[in-house]
């Protein structure tokens, strides 16, 4: 008798946003074909008794094979990024195709686009970062993008080779809510952190530890207020990604409250590590720096709180993969102060274990919150549903096996980036992927590669759908945002 199913997934407990059931998962073309106690073999046949059966975690916030705007390479590049994602539990990498000032948008797309092609081990798709919104990039370039499923953007209020004024930034939503897109911003007044970063510099503080005084938790929750407040004006969704501070998730909540469709995102950093890691000897101090900083244990507790509140919905790695020496950290090695070296901390294939770990197995959160800020809630953020983020009859079968008992202690040794070093270094977890699919394939299995270089797809995402913030007033809305809806109609 032919086998029903390419693959069956038998005797686990399927987990999704919405709940759990005792049961078998049928795998055919790729696809999930039947969820059901007692199923049919597959050619394929795979015991997961005990084991969790969990939807691939989508990372949609991490930096693959991007040159930053201070001209430095990324550690990773699209092999060793998704091959790390993948041992990590993620089948899914939303990445970013960087317009530096110069770029020309369609270059760069494709460009990223050759690069992830060549190398990527599991799905990917991209967000453009925009430093240039002129009339041909709103008007021609990024509405083409949009139509060619790369629906997400990425703008910068600080940094000075890539950030947007406020007017800019109108320009930019007011496109975006015309088009169909999310925009993603990262929320730092620039001028608060240039004005202290001088005068730290002037008085001889350059250590690494002064990286977090320049970035005070007020220059995020200023702009993130303001952010949120030209979003209002022209009633077009945004979301806040990497938030740290606690002061920050409050304005968020607050404004949330208001009816604003503000949406917020954070990473394990701000959870797990602390604005004291940086205080270390020389410049050691730099493997933790990443902007904005890690603050403090309220800041981690009130990080929690807004992911269990849905306050912050998307649960991130911001992966920005710098190696602790010249081509990343250290340009100019010893002497290298807080304000040269590159931002950013590796995490891509930590960043669910870590949750797992800390969330579900210490009892923190349920299984199904876990699923939603680690998949669900990316995919339906990002215009991936109902293709990627739950397992379900007609999506993609991208599974992960998770063993609930098992227990690992953190080193860069077992990991697969190609950082050198993690922050997390020795942390004892519990629960790991053993075994993870992506479109049926078998990726990860008894802890080694099956895919091949070049075998992940580029998945083209329709309209973001992120839920709607319920409206406190109809006054909720900016003044100038019925003038934008009349345009839209």
């Amino acid at each position: 008798m032919t086998p029903s199913f390419d693959l069956t997934l038998r005797g686990g407990r399927v987990c999704n946003a919405d709940g759990c059931i005792d049961a078998d998962v049928g795998i055919t073309d790729g696809r999930v074909a039947a969820i059901a106690p007692g199923l049919p073999a597959g050619r394929e046949d795979v015991d997961a008794t005990g084991r969790w059966l969990l939807p691939g975690g989508i990372d949609s916030h991490c930096h693959i094979e991007q040159l930053s705007g201070m001209g430095l390479m990324c550690a990773d590049d699209f092999y060793s990024g998704t091959v790390s994602a993948a041992f990590g539990g993620t089948t899914t990498i939303l990445s970013f195709a960087a317009q530096h000032r110069h770029d020309s948008i369609p270059q760069v797309l494709e460009d990223y686009g050759r690069r992830a092609r060549e190398k990527a081990v599991i799905d990917y798709g991209f967000h453009l970062i925009l430093t240039r919104p002129d009339d041909e990039a709103l008007q021609v370039h990024l509405p083409q993008a949009i139509r060619d499923g790369i629906t997400s953007l990425k703008v910068y209020m600080t940094y000075d080779l890539l950030r947007l004024d406020d007017h800019a930034l109108l320009d930019v939503l007011a496109t975006a809510g015309r088009e169909g897109a999310m925009v993603m911003i990262h929320a730092e007044n620039h001028d608060m952190i240039r004005w202290i970063a001088r005068r730290l510099l002037d008085r001889g503080h350059v250590a690494p530890k002064f990286h977090g005084v320049a970035h005070d938790p007020l220059a995020e929750a200023e702009a993130t207020n303001r952010a949120i407040q030209l979003s209002r004006l022209l009633d077009v969704p945004a979301l806040i990604v990497h938030v740290a501070g606690a002061e920050t998730v409050e304005v968020l909540r607050k404004a949330r409250r208001l009816g604003a469709q503000v949406h917020a995102e954070s990473c394990p950093q701000y959870l797990f590590l602390e604005a004291s890691d940086a205080d270390l000897p020389g410049v050691e101090g730099a493997k933790f720096c990443c902007s904005p900083p890690p603050r403090d244990k309220a800041s981690q507790e009130a990080v929690w709180a807004g992911l269990l509140d849905g306050t912050l919905g998307i649960y991130s790695s911001d992966h920005a993969p710098y190696r602790f020496d010249e081509t990343g950290k250290l340009p100019k090695g010893e002497a290298t102060t807080f304000k040269e070296m590159a931002n950013g901390v590796p995490g891509i294939e930590l960043r669910m274990p870590l949750l797992f770990s800390e969330g579900v197995m210490k009892g923190r959160m349920g299984i199904e919150r876990f699923v939603a800020l680690t998949s669900t809630n990316h995919a339906h953020m990002y215009g991936l549903a109902p293709r990627k983020g739950a397992i379900a009859v007609g999506a993609d079968a991208d599974i992960a096996i998770w063993n609930p008992a098992r227990e690992v202690q953190v080193t860069h040794a077992m990991l697969h980036d190609n950082v050198g070093y993690t922050p997390y270094e020795g942390m004892r977890l519990t629960g790991w992927p053993e075994d993870v699919f992506s479109r049926g394939r078998s990726v990860v299995r008894g802890g080694e590669l099956r895919a091949q270089r070049g075998s992940g797809q580029f998945i083209p995402r329709g309209r973001p759908m992120p839920p709607e913030v319920p409206r406190a007033t109809p006054g909720g809305r900016g003044a100038f945002s019925a003038l934008i809806g009349l345009e839209r109609g």
